[in-house]
């Protein structure tokens, strides 16, 4: 088996730590790595001898954050074959477009079942297979509905680093949703950089809390963890949930979580209204997908003692693109998301020329965590890659550390009269504000400026704040020409599914108010 695979490292996992805790699913059982291995190979048997998957073949799965789902992804991938994991959420008519994008030729689900998956797999004549964790007396066992008896074909399988491994499609911010292979290698690559930066061991213990269907969650959190030997706990409800959270941080030992700026606020307006008696002594905090106000960052730092890292990821770079260090290896900066980790990162012009530290370009970066490109799609190809690096279509730049601060993605930087307005910045400011909650500012169209700038709070819960209280906060905080022109006070933001705010999801949502 090639070493630069992930079944090549859990094999080796498995073999140097079997007896330790790999997976917990609170108050219920624990799986040791040597027994989770044993489990994924049954299950990448099953797959093929049984239900007759082959090398290549995309298999979509659909679960809640539950053992099941864990061991079948990684069975899929056993087995040479492509997982597709998809959102318990989806409708019935999102389910047809991502099982048909994907070419899925079989769908996994839990017990359960999904009737919207179903339906969709049925109108594309999709098979659909259930996998469930039976308890037969102290023995743990999957069972792959239809296969009664398995014969240990997973052994002859050989897997290699340009095996197609996960395919995922990106937020779809500006368009519609981009099909992403990842490879075996694009895999590995990855976990390796995001053990090296958080010096994760078989020490390490976390809880997941974002969905695993998702490239911030599945790798950062949960394949990381299992392939630098350590231990993670699924919340037993299969989802994140801030009254079982520090409990579960508590009972498993964590040392330290990943989750995006909306849980930490939401995990942090716990610890205002219903505090805990004492807190785990945590590594680190680590937080990515979105920007996180620095205020956000100093106020999780005061609450839980522990150092805040943000970092920064995209799913075509398998996730970690860059991340500030642990203290011991340097300083961490608020407002920044780190140096480059495992890849190299440049700030191009539109000529693709690299920019020098303090001067604003496009973020690149080329490496082998990173995807060879879009599937079935030549136009985004030839714009996302060309000069020989990927685009991420961010605007950034280096400081003179080396630590890498983002302005904001191309497409949602404001530009009122000419004047080019970085959303995060504005963001920041209304984090500031001690009765604001969540805060999001974006560009709407206007006659005069061509773009104006809007923006929608959160009251933090028991407070009130008008439209004149957080202009008369911006005005003295901010130069007037990016003062919004309209504040939104809300209950809620449209989020995506990983609970990442999508600026022009939420300027359409206000844009239709009166």
């Amino acid at each position: 088996m090639d070493r630069d695979t992930l079944t090549g490292l859990f094999n080796t996992i498995a073999r140097k730590f079997p007896d330790r805790r790999a997976i917990s699913v609170s108050g219920k059982f624990d799986l040791t790595h040597a027994r989770l291995h044993d489990q994924i190979e049954r299950a990448a048997s099953s797959l093929v001898s049984v239900i007759g998957i082959k090398p290549g073949d995309v298999v979509a799965l659909t679960f809640p954050n539950n053992v099941e789902f864990v061991i079948m992804f990684l069975a899929v991938i056993r087995a040479r074959a492509t997982a597709a994991p998809l959102n318990v959420a989806y409708t019935t008519e999102e389910f047809e477009f991502y099982l048909s994008d994907s070419d899925s030729k079989l769908l996994l689900t839990s017990q359960e079942g999904s009737a919207p998956a179903q339906e969709a797999a049925s109108k594309l004549n999709i098979s659909h297979v259930t996998a469930t964790l039976l308890d037969a007396g102290s023995e743990l066992a999957l069972y792959v509905a239809g296969s009664e008896s398995v014969v240990d074909s997973a052994t002859e399988l050989i897997n290699h680093q340009d095996d197609p491994a996960l395919f995922l499609h990106t937020s779809g911010t500006t368009s519609r949703p981009k099909g992403v292979p990842l490879t075996q290698l694009n895999l590995v690559s990855s976990i390796k950089n995001i053990k090296s930066v958080y010096k994760l061991t078989e020490s390490d213990s976390t809880v997941i809390v974002l969905p695993l269907f998702h490239v911030h969650g599945l790798l950062a959190g949960l394949l990381s963890s299992l392939g630098a030997g350590a231990a993670v706990t699924l919340p037993a409800a299969g989802r994140f949930s801030a009254t079982t959270f520090w409990p579960d941080m508590k009972k498993y030992n964590a040392t330290w979580y990943t989750a995006v700026p909306t849980i930490h606020q939401i995990i942090l307006d716990r610890h205002t209204r219903h505090p805990e008696l004492n807190y785990p002594k945590l590594r680190f905090i680590r937080s990515c997908s979105a920007s996180l106000a620095p205020v956000i960052l100093s106020r999780l730092e005061e609450a839980f003692g522990a150092p805040v890292l943000e970092a920064y990821a995209m799913t075509e770079a398998t996730h970690l693109m860059s991340s500030n260090p642990l203290p011991e290896e340097g300083a961490h900066k608020p407002g920044s998301v780190g140096k480059p980790v495992g890849q190299e990162m440049a700030i191009l012009n539109e000529k693709g020329e690299a920019q020098e530290p303090n001067k604003t370009g496009e973020v690149c970066i080329r490496g082998p965590n990173v995807t060879k490109g879009y599937k079935n799609n030549l136009e985004a190809n030839r714009a996302g890659f060309e000069f020989g690096w990927f685009h991420t279509g961010d605007i950034g730049y280096f400081d003179s550390d080396g630590y890498l601060n983002l302005v904001g993605r191309i497409k949602e930087l404001i530009n009122r009269g000419g004047e080019k307005i970085s959303p995060i910045e504005v963001d920041a400011i209304l984090l500031s504000h001690l009765d604001v909650s969540q805060g999001v500012a974006f560009g709407v169209p206007d006659e005069k400026y061509g773009e104006e700038i809007n923006c929608a709070v959160i009251p933090r819960e028991g407070t009130t704040v008008t439209e004149e209280d957080i202009k008369v906060f911006c005005k003295k905080n901010l130069a007037a020409f990016k003062v919004p022109k309209r504040v939104f006070i809300t209950d809620s933001l449209p989020k995506t599914a990983s609970g990442k705010i999508q600026r022009r999801i939420v300027a359409q949502h206000f844009l239709d108010k009166p």
